[in-house]
């Protein structure tokens, strides 16, 4: 049967409407839901000092590297990138403190660097004189007394005759011979004979070769003891030529 314009677009709104109604009852699909975002780390850091051990005055190289950290810092620097370097002039032994922050926990890290203090210089060498001074404490030996006495006895001659080779070998040396008395007696006495076993023992240099204008005498009689015991072991002592040497 042939079907005139009018029935045709009869059919055609027909269908256009059944399709609409089919087209209404379909469901929509929902969007898929976004990706979680991917989890936080704990954060890594390391500091290194090279060299970690320096001289004082000389500097040091700080070296650190974190990894997931959103603050770090360093105590001695304060807030610092996330990795980098620094030239460190320490005075001093130093431990320098790194801490590494996100919002997942704190990672920390160290490094020592020792510093070698300056070495004192050396002490200057001796001078001449402290030499001799030193020479002269070693070799040259006191001479003792009897009591009341400015006589040489002849253990005592044998004590100067090996002074006088130590003074003959260092024609140079200038010395003083001092008179000294134990307490017992008056102090003008002891004045008198200090001054007299001091001149005893320089008379008694004097044919062993050791000129008198090398040698200064005076006399302290009792007024610089040695030992202040009253005993005669203490009174021997003080009772004595005692060889100074003269800078």
């Amino acid at each position: 049967m042939k079907l005139t314009r009018s029935q045709w677009i009869k059919v055609v709104l027909a269908l256009a409407v059944v399709l609409a109604v089919s087209a209404c009852g379909k469901k929509q699909v929902a969007a898929p839901p976004p990706p979680p975002p991917p989890p936080q780390l704990f954060p890594t850091a390391s500091l290194t000092a090279n060299p970690n051990t320096i001289n004082a005055g000389q500097a040091t190289t700080l070296t650190w590297n974190t990894e997931h950290a959103t603050d770090v810092t360093i105590d001695q620097l304060g807030k610092v990138d996330p990795s980098g370097s620094r030239t460190m002039l320490p005075s001093q032994s130093t431990t320098y403190h790194l801490v590494a922050k996100n919002a997942v926990g704190t990672q920390e890290a160290t490094a020592r660097v020792t510093v070698v203090p300056p070495q004192p210089p050396p002490p200057p060498p001796p001078t001449s004189n402290e030499t001799e001074a030193r020479m002269f404490a070693q070799n040259v030996q006191d001479i003792f007394f009897a009591y009341d006495s400015y006589d040489i006895e002849p253990q005592y001659q044998k004590v100067l005759q090996a002074d006088a080779r130590f003074l003959q070998q260092h024609p140079n040396i200038k010395f003083t011979i001092e008179g000294h008395c134990d307490e017992r007696g008056s102090t003008e006495y002891n004045l008198a004979l200090g001054d007299n076993r001091a001149n005893a023992a320089k008379q008694a240099l004097a044919p062993l070769g050791i000129s008198g204008d090398r040698i200064r005498t005076v006399s302290y009689g009792k007024e610089k003891p040695f030992c202040t015991e009253s005993t005669e072991s203490c009174w021997q002592q003080n009772r004595r030529a005692h060889f100074v040497y003269q800078p």
